[in-house]
């Protein structure tokens, strides 16, 4: 079948509409720069959102879960095998961002004959310094953008901003126990604003009040759990990437 230019606009439209439908009821995903490493933090029902790439890398996302493994799969296939052919110092997020991943979500989303990834990806890699700490996150079009200190993914553009909103007021030199609860707090304030923020909000009343929130995460609690990571920086174990146990993270939950 022939596409003229119109016809392919509007089957990339379409495939945008489609994804984004779907994504606009994930459950955000956040990552913040610490003095102890880097934290990742979701909430989930059933199946984790958080993984370990290779050694500094991980990786989590919001979107289908078949869609969000079958990245996970490329990612450690293809960071295993530049660790082989080159070293482990040389696989970095930017070659797994630029080089394994980006083209794949480009090749599906922009080919009318393939149905496009349900997916918003957060990658980060962890360094000696919180400073020089890398993020990046990746849309289900392919397109990719880094950015420094924390990064967050979300079902919606307003519930972006309101996540960056309290992530802006984030020192990296902060406590893992004080990453994980501003983390936290950027996760309600994303969800609050995929569930009740209408389109042209003023920017002041983005991701609720402080009592809207508490509300919102007490109420997500009785069916979900709190999910997270610790990408550390210095370590003396085998591996630097370790999910909280549960005992870390009650220790670090806010009072609701």
């Amino acid at each position: 079948m022939a596409y003229t230019p119109y016809d392919w606009q509007q089957v990339l439209q379409q495939k945008a509409d489609y994804v984004e439908d779907r994504l606009r009821q994930g459950s955000p995903v956040v990552a913040v720069s610490c003095q102890e490493g880097i934290l990742l933090l979701t909430v989930r029902r059933n199946q984790r959102k958080i993984f370990e790439v290779y050694d500094r890398l991980a990786f989590s996302g919001l979107g289908q879960q078949s869609d969000l493994e079958a990245v996970r799969q490329v990612l450690v296939d293809f960071t295993h095998s530049e660790g082989f052919q080159r070293s482990t110092e040389d696989v970095s997020i930017q070659r797994v961002v630029g080089l394994a991943i980006s083209p794949v979500l480009k090749r599906a989303f922009s080919d009318p004959t393939k149905i496009p990834l349900v997916l918003r990806g957060l990658f980060a890699q962890v360094e000696d310094r919180p400073e020089d700490d890398l993020f990046y996150t990746l849309d289900f079009d392919g397109e990719f953008s880094l950015v420094k200190n924390y990064a967050a993914v979300a079902g919606t553009d307003q519930a972006h901003q309101a996540m960056e909103k309290i992530l802006s007021e984030l020192d990296t030199a902060t406590s893992p126990e004080n990453a994980f609860k501003g983390a936290l707090q950027a996760w309600v304030a994303g969800r609050w604003q995929m569930r009740h923020g209408s389109e042209g909000e003023d920017k002041s009343n983005l991701g609720g009040s402080e009592s809207e929130r508490k509300t919102l995460l007490r109420e997500t609690l009785e069916s979900a759990n709190v999910e997270a990571a610790l990408l550390e920086r210095d370590t003396h174990r085998e591996r630097r990437f370790r999910l909280l146990d549960k005992e870390e993270i009650n220790r670090y939950m806010p009072r609701l």
